[in-house]
């Protein structure tokens, strides 16, 4: 009989140590989320519907700063893993010019056309409305946030994690009370509704920026962000950097307009079914924190030891943490399943619109498993190791090839129920499991990106 293998301690403590606070940080920024879409749900469901496809926008741009950032991660956890300081700030400028430059783009073209984007997600006129008002002034908090999000996830690299989650809690705070506050019109502020929504988090997000500048200048003498890196790359380094960074960017911008696009069908299909899809997908964040987490540690963890040459270990700790996402995926489910009555009381929907918020909720509770998977091989195993165009070709196919296509199909042309349509439109998550793990058992992803530039840490060759 074959003898069961555990996990080494130190592994364990390690994961922790880094899956745990990322965790939380996933946590309070899904419960930021969670309480603006409670909060305007009482307000109503056309302001609810706004709000969330208004913030489909911020999502696009949310990962492009997310793709680009996991593609300076691929070089950072293996430099990290060889202590090269010097190329570790290199990376950060390149990462930061690149965030800046997307944000303030996307800030100036809300700005000039909101209406035109809001068309891309309804023809209802009253959505359309309420989500301009949001755009309006949640369009500002776009660079603020590329800022604060890019140095927040890059120094998690160096295992400094600690600081994201003391930096989201305050604003968590800052947010809600914000919400309540101008959303409802208490403390004799005037009642703004959607405008109160976004003008907290607007807050929240300055308050987010000033929090992280003071750390970065004052409290993290590691890895410094240095302006002439920002200003002037490194040509050996910006072309590794686009060698591995640019199949995540390319990645994170079509799986994000593709679950954009899906945002997009089900906006054409009724007021009601986005107002239920917003919750249900709060929910599915809620029941995925962990999961996220732990494959953002995964790449942390496996890249550190590929860059220090332990394939051996590398290897070992992949397995292991397959397996736990496997574990993480299923409490998930139990999560959904659990918070469902609660869920029900907190909002007030009409009969139609719960009767689908409880088929979606359903569906999220499956979803989780091979979601947790699925994250882990691609956004931790593969991108550890530089694997980035199989992540690529993976994520994208099925969500486009599949999701997004079946659904338009079915919604527009076919015209089958809102629940079939739904079903076509999450399935990417159930039929790329599969494959990513048979990309994960070909090991082809155990290699060593990084470049001998400037020693190990003082900065001499």
């Amino acid at each position: 009989m074959r003898k069961i293998r555990l996990p080494e301690r130190a592994f364990l403590v390690q994961i922790c140590a880094l899956a745990l606070p990322m965790a939380l940080n996933n946590l309070i920024n899904t419960a930021v989320m969670t309480a603006d879409t409670m909060m305007l749900g009482r307000v109503g469901e056309k302001v609810l519907s706004g709000a969330s496809l208004g913030g489909q926008i911020y999502f696009i741009l949310s990962l492009f700063l997310f793709g680009s950032c996991s593609g300076a991660s691929v070089l950072m956890a293996q430099y990290w893993g060889k202590h090269d300081m010097t190329s570790l700030e290199k990376i950060m400028g390149i990462a930061l010019r690149i965030t800046m430059s997307i944000s303030l783009l996307f800030m100036a073209v809300t700005l000039i056309m909101p209406q035109t984007l809001m068309r891309i997600y309804t023809h209802d006129p009253e959505v359309i409305e309420q989500g301009v008002r949001y755009l309006r002034i949640i369009a500002f908090t776009y660079p603020v946030t590329a800022f604060t999000s890019t140095y927040l996830m890059l120094i998690r690299n160096i295992e400094r994690v600690t600081i994201s989650t003391v930096v989201y809690t305050l604003s968590l705070f800052v947010n809600i009370g914000g919400n309540a506050v101008l959303i409802f019109g208490l403390l004799g502020f005037p009642a703004l509704g959607i405008r109160g929504a976004a003008a907290a988090t607007l807050i929240a997000r300055l308050f987010e920026l000033t929090v992280t500048v003071w750390y970065a200048r004052f409290r993290n003498d590691d890895l410094k962000v240095r302006l002439r890196y920002i200003l002037h790359a490194d040509p050996l380094l910006w072309k590794d950097f686009l060698t591995y960074s640019i199949y995540v960017i390319i990645n994170e911008l079509l799986w994000g307009t593709g679950i954009s696009a899906t945002s997009a069908v089900m906006g054409h299909l009724g007021s009601d079914v986005v107002a239920a899809q917003s919750v249900a997908d709060s929910v599915r964040q809620l029941a995925m924190v962990v999961c996220f987490g732990l494959a953002n540690a995964t790449a942390i963890i496996v890249g550190k030891e590929i860059g220090r040459e332990d394939i051996r270990r590398a290897e070992r700790y992949a397995s292991d943490l397959l397996v736990i996402s496997v574990i993480f995926g299923f409490l998930g489910t139990v999560l959904v399943l659990l918070i469902r009555p609660f869920i029900f009381s907190l909002v007030h929907f009409e009969a139609e619109t719960l009767g689908y918020l409880r088929f979606f909720l359903i569906c999220m509770a499956v979803y989780t498993i091979p979601g947790s998977v699925d994250t882990t091989v691609i956004v931790g195993i593969l991108r550890a190791g530089g694997d980035t165009k199989a992540g690529l070709y993976i994520d994208t196919g099925f969500l486009w090839g599949c999701a997004v296509l079946l659904g338009a199909l079915t919604a527009f042309v076919l015209k089958l129920p809102v629940k079939v349509v739904y079903l076509f439109l999450i399935s990417d998550e159930f039929l790329k499991a599969p494959v990513a793990y048979w990309r994960y058992r070909k090991k082809i992803w155990l290699r060593n990106v990084t470049r001998d530039l400037y020693g190990n840490g003082d900065g001499t060759a």
